[in-house]
């Protein structure tokens, strides 16, 4: 026993080095001739050592023929079926490349399990790279329109009070406040493509610290309550008392504050904006509800998206910013580990921000 073990471990590792050895020179073939290799090296182990026992072995010359004949037949049987697969993975994944090179991608069916959901993954980041291309296509149309307008008007402006077009004292005034006001305009949308930028490339750097969601709402209403005001929208909060979360309180504000602003241009005079804090699920629960009249069902998946157009979805308009807040907002959520979503509720809808909520 003790011999046969010897025998056979030595061949099989003799024949697993060669094995090795052969397949590091190739191996920057096909995965096809390394899967072939390994079951030619496994059978070859097998068939060494079983052929060097039986010629050790005190057996008639007939039955050894036998025997010989019996692995001989096993192992051209398990070479074939090797060189099969080999075959067989050495063509789908050719066919998974030749499907890769054409575009539109489309999954190829029919693959191994390991190479179809490889084919999957592809399709769909495909799909997702698609989708950000034409996003960042339609940014730059519309960016390129809104910049373009106000920049036309100021222009005008400009030349008509250089060439003495406009000389009264009111008209000039009139003049010079449409022209700051354009320029913050302007200054808005280009902190906000900058902060867009930053979160898309992942270089939003926060400075998380406990804090509360109450404090947050408080100076979050503070700030939106001269727009509120001026629009005659009551806005108002219902905070619970303590709902504390790690997060960077500048940032989580801006994001908030994006949605505080865009519920308030969307509501009607004499309609109400109201902010939540609670605790739902192990999670922090921070809401902006406004009676924008609903978004329709088809548009809520894409409300958050960049270049979305949507009315529903808080288009630009001139009283408003870039149109990019809630896409800063969910970049700014994400970033805190967090989840922002939009529900149609009442008279408008709902924004909701869910953040870990810390212990204590």
């Amino acid at each position: 026993m003790l011999m046969i073990v010897a025998v056979t471990a030595g061949l099989g590792l003799v024949a697993a080095i060669v094995g090795v050895g052969v397949m590091w020179l190739l191996r920057r073939r096909s995965i096809g001739v390394m899967l072939a290799i390994a079951m030619v090296v496994s059978v070859v182990a097998t068939l060494a050592g079983v052929v060097a026992i039986t010629m050790k072995m005190i057996i008639d010359q007939p039955a050894q023929d036998f025997v010989l004949s019996v692995v001989a037949v096993g192992g051209l049987v398990g070479l074939g079926v090797a060189l099969v697969l080999a075959r067989r993975v050495a063509g789908e994944s050719r066919r998974l490349v030749a499907a890769v090179r054409e575009l539109p991608f489309v999954a190829p069916q029919g693959l191994p399990s390991e190479l179809q959901t490889i084919a999957n993954t592809l399709e769909e980041a495909y799909a997702r790279e698609r989708a950000l291309e034409n996003a960042r296509r339609e940014l730059v149309a519309w960016v390129s329109h809104d910049l373009r307008t106000p920049l036309a008007g100021m222009r005008a402006m400009a030349e008509a009070l250089e060439d003495g077009v406009v000389s009264d004292a009111a008209t000039v005034a009139r003049y010079h406040g449409q022209i700051k006001l354009e320029v913050e305009r302007l200054s808005a949308m280009v902190d906000d493509l900058f902060e867009l930028s930053r979160i898309h490339a992942g270089a939003l750097r926060l400075s998380p610290v406990r804090i509360g969601l109450a404090d947050l709402v408080a100076d979050t209403m503070a700030g939106a309550e001269p727009l509120a005001r001026a629009k005659g929208v009551r806005l108002s909060a219902e905070a619970a008392e303590a709902v504390p979360v790690q997060a960077d309180a500048n940032a989580l504000g801006r994001a908030l504050g994006n949605l505080v602003v865009n519920a308030i241009r969307h509501t009607p005079s004499d309609r109400a904006v109201v902010l939540r804090t609670a605790v739902d699920a192990g999670m922090a629960c921070l809401s902006v509800s406004d009676c924008c009249g609903g978004i329709p069902e088809e548009d809520l998946n894409r409300v958050f998206e960049v270049a979305f157009r949507g009315e529903a979805a808080r288009t630009p308009t001139r009283d408003g910013g870039a149109g990019l807040g809630l896409a800063i907002a969910q970049g700014i959520v994400q970033a805190h580990d967090g989840m922002i979503g939009v529900v149609n509720e009442g008279p408008g809808c709902r924004f909701e921000i869910r953040l870990p909520l810390v212990p204590g």
